[in-house]
């Protein structure tokens, strides 16, 4: 399948419905903790992944001059929609379409790096994830962090096929329903999601189909990446509060700081 040769597949089919969803599921549960990561820090901020701007947006309002950039040009799309209709803040908000394997900046451009919500577990390869960790540790400035989240046990999740797992209405009206697959290719170490979007507007009737991959990567196996690149693990986290981390908690968090 296309989604298991590129992590980047699947992610612009994915955008017209990316808010809907994530309205719905990771909400806003995670915004205050990089809200605090990031106001303490001296600098302009980058937020790998960007998307359309779910954390992107707070951190700005909130007084973070930051930097996002993502690969998919309709996420960005919704992003720069959204940065037009900001009251206040756009000055301080960046967007730029680019590849987190080879990013786009100038050496030690920042004293922080953020990839919010899984974003390194769509580099399905190894190749890919080393390239990226080498990439941030070029524009973090000596001392600076990189914070990452990652996906709370992929392998632990149940397979299974063509579940309604969400239905709501969009904002205008439509009704939008989330017929969803999940397999699990253990051989390869990916969970792969099989998503179908139904929108019903009165009679008319569309969908759309797509895939997304995720590498199975446990916090030690990051942490020991990490630590290949240049980086020494300064905390793991288990929740948004800065609660510790064990293989049960809530959230997977890794803060790390460039040794030089």
């Amino acid at each position: 399948m296309p989604a298991t040769r590129d992590g980047a597949a699947g992610w612009d089919e994915y955008a017209p419905f990316y808010d809907w969803e994530n309205a719905q599921t990771v909400g806003r549960r995670d915004v205050a903790f990089w809200k605090r990561v990031a106001t303490r820090s001296a600098g302009p901020v980058l937020e790998l992944g960007a998307g359309t701007g779910r954390v992107l947006f707070p951190l700005a309002r909130a007084g973070v001059q930051i930097v996002g950039i993502d690969r998919s040009a309709e996420m960005l799309a919704r992003a720069q929609e959204r940065r037009t209709r900001m009251r206040a803040g756009r000055k301080r908000v960046q967007l730029v379409r680019g590849d987190i394997r080879a990013l786009p900046f100038p050496n030690r451009s920042f004293p922080l790096v953020i990839a919010p919500y899984g974003i390194l577990q769509s580099l399905l390869r190894e190749r890919d994830l080393a390239e990226t960790l080498t990439a941030v540790a070029r524009v973090l400035r000596r001392g600076g962090i990189f914070g990452m989240e990652l996906v709370a046990d992929l392998p632990a999740w149940r397979e299974y096929s063509r579940r309604v797992s969400l239905r709501g209405r969009r904002a205008g009206g439509s009704l939008i329903t989330l017929i969803e697959s999940v397999r699990q290719d253990r051989k390869r170490k990916l969970t792969l999601f099989d998503q179908e979007f139904v929108e019903r507007r009165g009679q008319d009737v569309r969908r759309r189909h797509f895939s997304l991959a995720f590498r199975t990567l446990t916090v030690h196996q990051m942490a020991s990446r990490l630590e290949k690149a240049g980086f020494e693990v300064s905390a793991l986290l288990g929740d948004y509060r800065g609660g510790p981390w064990d293989p049960r908690a809530e959230a997977w968090i890794v803060l790390a700081t460039r040794r030089k």
